[in-house]
């Protein structure tokens, strides 16, 4: 909750990437995250690791970021309920 209302929403992540064994074939990963528009820190800090530690290269790289609270969504409450 405390970096969602720092404004960091979800971010998903298709990775194409080829098999090192076999460079003709494609596979896909899935990446998701909660990370900062339009920087994407957690994303470019995933994708450096992938590329210095793992051993397929990658093809391409496809995301969509959503805010999980907008301004809209948010209000201050000035009250409390208390159940039983």
């Amino acid at each position: 909750m405390e970096k969602q209302l720092k404004g960091y929403g979800l971010t998903t992540a298709q990775i194409l990437y080829r098999m090192p064994d076999h460079p003709a074939f494609l596979q896909t990963y899935i990446w998701q995250d909660y990370d900062l528009a339009p920087d994407f820190p957690e994303m470019r800090g995933f994708l450096k690791f992938w590329q210095e530690k793992l051993d397929g290269p990658l093809h391409s790289v496809r995301y969509i970021h959503r805010r999980l609270i907008s301004a809209t969504e948010w209000r201050s409450l000035k009250g409390e309920f208390i159940l039983h």
